[in-house]
């Protein structure tokens, strides 16, 4: 699936929109963490990152393991700053309410799988 694909099946809020997204990259991996070590340890590169940490050093573990995007979950958004740095890099960033189990499931469903699959 693309990004703009998840995004519009997951109803998720873009928190940078001003960071385009190419309609044509697939993404078909993701990864839940909220322990930075792990995402640069077995993130996919080119995947999705979940997560409830909401500092800068995520855009700066994200931007290093090569991901497409960071999924915000459980309600939780970082400050303008954050974003701001992400936009940046152009690294787009996502909100949802749902916890990260519920998001995991559903892009499990939709055909999203983990690195080691």
């Amino acid at each position: 699936m693309t990004l703009p694909q998840i995004a519009r099946q997951l109803d998720l809020e873009a928190l940078n929109p001003r960071v385009g997204l190419d309609p044509e990259r697939e993404v078909g991996q993701a990864h839940a963490s909220d322990l930075l070590s792990d995402v640069l340890a077995n993130a996919p590169a080119g995947g999705l990152l979940l997560t409830i940490q909401v500092h800068m050093n995520v855009i700066a573990v994200s931007l290093h393991a090569g991901l497409s995007a960071v999924i915000f979950t459980s309600g939780l958004s970082p400050e303008e700053a954050v974003r701001e740095k992400a936009t940046a890099e152009g690294l787009p960033l996502f909100a949802t309410r749902e916890s990260t189990f519920e998001v995991a499931g559903k892009l499990y469903a939709l055909g999203l799988r983990g690195r080691h699959e």
